[in-house]
């Protein structure tokens, strides 16, 4: 999300006139874009935003905004009282204010920011014009867009729905806008990105105000019309999304994934922890059994899927047993991808008001290790069956000297050529594997 709404903000500011730095002493401005998802995040930002203070110093002309999740929805004001050297802050997927700042402050030209201002709005939620930043431009496989914004299912831990505000979807014909005007400056590979992704077009109406139905119709279903929408643009060869939940995603969705070529068969199912108990006080709305039942799905329909998923170790009354039937879940699973968090309390949170973080921090990094070290162990495995196999990738770029890309199954290839590769579909033998990553060599040719 963060990513997406910094492009746009940097296609709105090339708009104005301004061309960006990799130094931040060098800028003119500056906006530093925040998550706050855990406390070490907005930690994080704070010092980040902190360095930033002697730079107002010396240039007090210099112009500094705050953005994202730090700023959130909220009444900014508290926030100028704390860091009274940000000029201006900006609450998530939003840049107008910092647009209406600068030419507010003779800063740009006035008709152009008039411009500029109105191409943001439609950047937000009407987005026709997209560009990607002239750095970008031509040289990224692969873009975010987001489908739905904020979200209204408040899981007991989670601070989103206080910072991002509740759902909001996106038109699909803005979306469907959107993905033509990405492809059309060389994107292959566009992601559609909502907190509940199932839950896209639930909040949106019909002309006759009812709302719309059950996604088990799959007529009724907005994020498969939308897939099936996008799967027709030109240019595209790839669609992914993320992040689903186990309690809105439904068998439809997962048949139109195995209908659709062009839609990567990848889930991002977090299940975030494997006992009962802890995810009722974690309000995520089903049971170990049902996320079970969900992954044989997947895999029923769609054999060779990878599935990632999201677990917080170290919730509050967690016990060494609780997690165990973590551990024996993931165990059991063994799924593709699994990011591992400590637990960690957030103001204004159910689990904060309600619960005693009481789970001590060298516990919660010790039951960390220990299913990061499990994980290790099983994509070691899972990857090992790939060796000497034929995978297709999307080259998305180089580091040092390799070029890189994912599978459909968004697994890490890299491999050595000479040719420019970037933003190709690459056939590459696999000779290398590990756990994080695999190694190969490419055998298509490159298309001229």
């Amino acid at each position: 999300m963060n990513t997406a709404d910094s492009r746009r903000l940097a296609s709105s500011l090339e708009y104005l006139g301004y061309a960006p730095t990799d130094q931040a002493k060098n800028a003119d401005v500056i906006i530093l874009n925040t998550c706050v998802v855990r406390q070490a995040a907005e930690d994080k930002a704070i010092g980040r935003l902190s360095s930033l203070k002697p730079l107002k110093t010396q240039r007090p002309q210099r112009v500094i905004a705050l953005m994202g999740c730090l700023v959130g929805v909220r009444d900014p004001e508290p926030l100028r009282h704390r860091f009274p050297w940000v000029d201006v802050f900006l609450p998530p997927s939003d840049p107008a204010p910092l647009l209406d700042y600068l030419t507010q402050n003779g800063l740009v030209d006035e008709q152009r920011a008039l411009e500029a201002s109105a191409l943001a709005q439609r950047l937000h939620l009407k987005d026709s014009d997209l560009a990607l930043p002239a750095r970008e431009r031509g040289r990224s496989a692969t873009a975010f867009v987001p489908i739905v914004l904020g979200c209204s299912h408040a899981c007991s831990y989670c601070i989103i729905p206080y910072r991002r505000g509740p759902e909001r979807s996106r038109s699909s014909e803005e979306i469907f806008s959107e993905a033509e005007a990405l492809a059309k400056q060389g994107v292959k590979e566009i992601t559609l990105l909502g907190q509940i992704v199932d839950r896209y077009g639930y909040d949106l109406r019909s002309s006759d105000g009812k709302a719309n139905e059950t996604a088990n119709d799959d007529k009724a279903n907005p994020l498969i019309n939308l897939l099936r929408r996008i799967h027709q643009v030109d240019g595209l060869g790839r669609i992914r999304f993320l992040t689903s939940h186990p309690q809105w995603m439904a068998n439809d969705l997962i048949d139109a994934v195995a209908d659709l070529p062009k839609v990567c068969e990848h889930f991002e199912v977090p299940v975030q922890a494997g006992n009962d108990e802890i995810l009722a006080r974690m309000r995520r709305g089903y049971t170990v059994a049902d996320y079970r039942d969900l992954i044989h799905q997947i895999r029923f329909r769609i054999p060779n899927a990878s599935i990632a998923t999201d677990i917080i170790v170290g919730f509050p009354g967690e016990t060494d047993s609780q997690f165990q039937d973590t551990y024996n879940l993931l165990a059991e699973l063994k799924l593709d991808k699994a990011h591992i968090a400590r637990y960690s309390p957030r103001p204004q949170t159910l689990a904060t008001r309600q619960y005693e973080d009481n789970v001590p921090q060298e516990e919660k990094e010790r039951r960390r290790k220990a299913l990061d070290y499990l994980q290790g162990e099983i994509v070691a495995a899972l990857n090992a069956q790939l060796l000497g196999n034929h995978v297709e990738i999307l080259v998305e770029g180089r580091k040092k000297g390799r070029w890189w890309g994912r599978t459909r199954t968004d697994r890490l290839v890299f491999f050595e050529d000479d040719r420019d590769w970037l933003g190709e579909l690459a056939e590459v033998k696999i000779t290398w594997t590990g756990p994080w990553s695999l190694i190969g060599e490419p055998v298509s040719e490159k298309r001229p």
